[in-house]
């Protein structure tokens, strides 16, 4: 009976050690193999399940790299007049070409490099002065708390679209004022996303420790507090590189952004204002504007996924 129970035990020991957990909707996966990993084969794990955002993260791989090879990829030059005003798609030129003969899919190449290096640049921009001034917020407190946060309500008060069309009409329209303009613009909401965890992590007992320890300021706030904010901060940043590519397509279109003879998805559009244009030139407006609408649905469908997979509490395995 003894040695019975004894092969009994070894068989549900043996069993319990290779048990894989099942959960709703996801493949089995190995428990072993979940305690071993590391937080970014997590991380990587649970953004491949968002088949969505893995086909996205390719297309905007593909578009990225046809912008930083335009000048290899292209056929001409963005500003060469090669073909007749206005001509259809051909076999010579695939895309056709626009009002003053110049090929349309080269200077779709260069446009798209452009606008992305504007999304680019103004969240790099906000992001560097959202998260600094969210860092002092929130871990000194007090005066500088005050000031800091009133002064991100009063920028927060006015319309967005109208601050940017202001200072938009203000300042001369050129590729690296619209940059700073919508850099200067977008921090706000990173500011209060950042002081927010700051707050929170303040509290916990390691940053405490450091703090009794009497590890530096920068050390606390760099080393400590911020490597814990990243997550979300890289989350908030996809929404506003989406948000700046539209923002700088909308003013080009205005004729208040990239100025011609540079060529940006936004100023590639102004010419569709004319109703023969858009009725019967349709080669014109439509490559822009679909590429628009795919790089913003691509990039807003990543950071959908970089939410689910940086967030411990997003109930995913």
């Amino acid at each position: 009976m003894g040695k019975k129970m004894e092969r009994i035990e070894k068989k549900m020991a043996k069993k319990i050690k290779y048990e894989k957990t099942v959960i709703e909707g996801v493949k089995d996966v190995p428990v072993k193999d979940i305690a071993s990993e590391s937080y970014f084969q997590t991380v990587l794990r649970r953004f491949k399940r968002h088949h969505l955002a893995v086909a996205s993260l390719a297309v905007v791989a593909v578009l990225g790299g046809a912008a930083l090879l335009a000048p290899v990829i292209a056929p001409y030059q963005p500003d060469e007049i090669v073909g007749t005003f206005s001509g259809a798609p051909c076999k010579e030129f695939w895309l056709g070409t626009d009002q003053i003969g110049r090929d349309v899919f080269s200077r779709l190449l260069y446009a798209m490099r452009i606008s992305l290096l504007v999304g680019i640049m103004a969240t790099l921009i906000s992001t560097v002065v959202g998260v600094a001034l969210g860092l002092l917020a929130g871990y000194f407190g007090g005066a500088a708390d005050m000031i800091i946060m009133r002064f991100t309500d009063v920028v927060m008060s006015f319309p967005y679209i109208l601050l940017v069309l202001v200072a938009a009409a203000v300042f001369k329209p050129g590729l690296w004022n619209i940059i700073l303009i919508l850099g200067f613009v977008d921090w706000p909401g990173i500011a209060r996303l950042v002081r927010g965890n700051v707050l929170n992590l303040r509290e916990t007992n390691f940053i405490k420790g450091n703090i009794i320890a009497g590890m530096p300021v920068g050390h606390i706030l760099f080393s400590e507090i911020l490597p814990n904010t990243v997550a979300p901060i890289l989350v908030y940043a996809t929404s506003v590189l989406a948000l700046s590519m539209l923002d700088e397509a909308a003013l080009s279109f205005l004729g208040l952004g990239v100025q011609p003879p540079a060529a940006s998805l936004g100023n590639m559009l102004n010419g569709a204002q004319s109703l023969t244009v858009l009725t019967k030139q349709p080669w014109l407006w439509i490559p822009p504007g679909l590429l628009i609408v795919v790089l913003v649905m691509a990039i807003n469908f990543i950071g959908d996924a970089l939410r689910d997979a940086l967030d411990p509490n997003s109930g995913r395995v």
